[in-house]
């Protein structure tokens, strides 16, 4: 069975919020050894809207040039002006980058014809892979399974989505509305939990943060399922389950997975982009525990 795991990567930053390249260099190394399948560069989780368009592409160029070919590079190029998001795009895609990412447009709730007008342009003037990113939790509305079908349709360079979205429901829609029709069309879920529920669906897997901090753990799960072993299978559902709980250690969840990624060695500092909250030694002791419990740091 196919299926596989690619890391929305984490941005580490240091103190003075200049990018931390050797924590950057040392988190994609982490990350390839431990087995996943591709690295999402500049996704929700690595913090894209609070860094300027310079630093994006040098974190783009760094990632390309240290993971070397090994896995695929995607570059997340979303932003809120479109103009900018197709030279960006095309620039991480010269640079090297496998392919891009977009988010529809947010902050204003889009209908399916203002969405499939964005996408069609971006597909039209990118000059490579796209994959949509479906975030309604962010963006106020939800990519339908119709415009997604039309876009993979009409344009072969539209590679595949992300679904972020808690459920199955809509990426169970997806997998049903385009798969017949475009079967190299990758649909993964956004969220760690869904992996083998995507799978069995009929899906590719997930692009989910979890993998930051336990590579090895979401890379097991991948083996498992592709060995259809079944029993394996429900233990890494079930490890997994319990691993959700870093995400609801405190709110917004970015800092807690970077403290985590901090803990586990594989990033120097936790620091966030500016509004994201530095974290308490409290709060910090409740990621040590969690990854203490989960087997994931060591005494």
């Amino acid at each position: 069975m196919k299926a596989k795991w690619i890391t929305p990567a984490v941005t580490p930053f240091q103190k003075d919020g200049h990018i931390d390249f050797d924590s950057a260099k040392r988190l994609y190394e982490a990350l390839i050894q431990g087995g996943m399948d591709g690295i999402l560069i500049g996704g929700s989780i690595g913090e894209f809207f609070g860094q300027t368009l310079s630093q994006r592409i040098s974190v783009v160029e760094c990632a390309v040039k240290t993971v070397a070919g090994r896995v695929p590079v995607i570059a997340g190029t979303a932003h809120m002006n479109a103009e900018e998001i197709v030279p960006f795009s095309n620039r991480c895609l010269d640079c090297g980058a496998d392919a891009v990412m977009i988010v529809p447009p947010f902050y204003f709730a889009f209908g399916d014809d203002e969405v499939y007008a964005f996408f069609s342009r971006m597909a039209e003037e990118i000059h490579g892979k796209v994959y949509l990113y479906n975030f309604p939790d962010r963006t106020g509305y939800t990519i339908s399974p119709a415009v997604v079908k039309r876009l993979a349709q009409e344009y072969s360079n539209i590679a595949g989505i992300k679904d972020t979205i808690g459920g199955m429901d809509h990426t169970r829609e997806l997998i049903k509305a385009v798969k017949p029709l475009r079967p190299d069309f990758e649909i993964f879920s956004g969220f760690d939990d869904n992996f083998a529920h995507n799978v069995l669906s009929g899906g590719d897997g997930c692009i989910a943060g979890m993998s930051n901090v336990a590579p090895r753990l979401c890379s097991g799960w991948v083996k498992a399922v592709r060995k259809n072993d079944f029993q394996a299978s429900a233990d890494y559902q079930q490890k997994m389950n319990r691993c959700m709980d870093l995400y609801f250690l405190g709110s917004p969840f970015v800092p807690y997975v970077k403290e985590a990624c901090r803990q586990a060695g594989y990033i120097d500092c936790a620091v966030s982009t500016f509004p994201m909250p530095d974290l308490e030694e409290e709060e910090r002791e409740k990621v040590r525990q969690f990854l203490l419990r989960e087997g994931l740091a060591e005494e």
